[in-house]
């Protein structure tokens, strides 16, 4: 296998420390740099929501999706497998209707707050994730992401990793249950499918403090059983079951794996708080994923992510026009392709030495007598 090298951050590009807080305020620039400024201008053209762009998402987002979903209780007595044939691109579509609910989270989608979080819930009630909890859990990413002195803690195992020392560190047992979780088989197929349906159904993970998001919970949990009892009575539990559990499991894998490659695959570039900036971590730490046309549709362009870490107010239908107008004042960077996202689950530690992300089987490598 080729090794890459690693994309090192030239020191010539950073920008001034300055993290962009869940509002998406732009990093800042070195004091009377030009292309900083620059890059601060295009940001800032691009982050307010355009309203017929935004109506015009719903409309091509929800309307094949309830028609999907139609058409698959109605193709049931017809042919269950037929019917179930349906679930992929109408999971598709949950993964899309998820990255609006993103956009709505980071204020994005419409320049109404109440607007953003009124159709946050609404889009809550098809991802099953309660709205309000998640936004919260995920500005605390945007605050600290490949930060290896701030990483957040609790039960993330897709957008953070352990140093190499740390995990030799551990004893066995704690080493080998960190490489069984996040084996590829159980973080990227079994345990999605688990963490939407489950695990969102509890505070799991959210602070004693955190009652508004406790609450959110709460709620999304009493939206959800008042709709799956009403498609039960109406359709019957085996359809609703199969129907429902089977798009959102193909969601929840798909979103998970887009998730999990933002930030960690082979060129990935993880700091310490002295070299960390938010200019270096959004086009060294994050990826700029180059995915075919209609899975770029499905994901709403959230391959473009080192633009979303940049500004995080930039609405997903405007992530790659932001990208076009960047790239001549932007280091350059290799795009992850396909093949490459699929391979970046196996890269959980970061190897100091190094200065790269390495796998398990790396390690074992090293160890192993010559």
């Amino acid at each position: 296998m080729t090794t890459l090298t690693p994309q090192v951050p030239p020191r010539g590009i950073r920008a001034a420390t300055a993290e962009p807080g869940p509002t998406g305020a732009p990093p800042g620039s070195p004091p009377g740099a030009s292309p900083g400024k620059s890059l601060r201008a295009i940001l800032a053209e691009h982050q307010a929501p355009i309203l017929r762009r935004s109506l015009g998402q719903l409309a091509t987002t929800f309307v094949p999706f309830f028609s999907l979903v139609a058409a698959m209780y109605a193709l049931w007595d017809v042919s269950p497998w037929l019917s179930l044939a349906l679930t992929v691109p109408t999971g598709g579509l949950i993964v899309r209707i998820f990255i609006i609910q993103h956009d709505c989270g980071h204020g994005a989608f419409f320049r109404s707050r109440a607007a953003n979080d009124w159709l946050g819930r609404f889009c809550g009630l098809i991802t099953m994730t309660p709205y309000s909890n998640w936004r919260r859990q995920h500005a605390k990413h945007h605050a600290v992401w490949n930060n290896l002195d701030k990483r957040v803690g609790g039960a993330d195992i897709y957008s953070t990793c352990l140093t190499v020392a740390e995990y030799q560190a551990l004893p066995g047992f704690s080493r080998w249950w960190r490489r069984l979780v996040r084996n590829p088989l159980i973080s990227q197929i079994l345990l999605p499918p688990l963490v939407f349906t489950l695990f969102y159904r509890i505070p799991f993970d959210t602070p004693n403090g955190w009652w508004k998001e406790r609450l959110s919970v709460l709620t999304t949990n009493a939206g959800l059983a008042a709709l799956f009892t009403t498609l039960i009575l109406l359709l019957g539990i085996g359809p609703v079951a199969l129907v429902q559990l089977t798009a959102i499991s193909i969601a929840a894998i798909v979103g998970m794996w887009l998730f999990s490659v933002q930030h960690r695959f082979e060129d990935a570039v993880w700091l310490r708080q002295s070299e960390w900036t938010a200019t270096d971590a959004a086009f060294f730490g994050c990826s700029h994923l180059k995915l075919p046309r209609i899975l770029q549709w499905f994901s709403g362009n959230i391959g473009f992510h080192d633009i979303h870490h940049l500004m995080s107010r930039v609405p997903n239908y405007r992530l790659e026009e932001c990208h076009r107008a960047c790239l001549p004042l932007v280091p350059p960077v290799r795009p992850l392709t396909l093949w490459q996202a699929l391979r970046a689950p196996t890269y959980v530690l970061w190897d100091e030495q190094q200065a790269r992300l390495v796998r398990f089987a790396d390690l074992r490598r090293r160890t192993r007598p010559v």
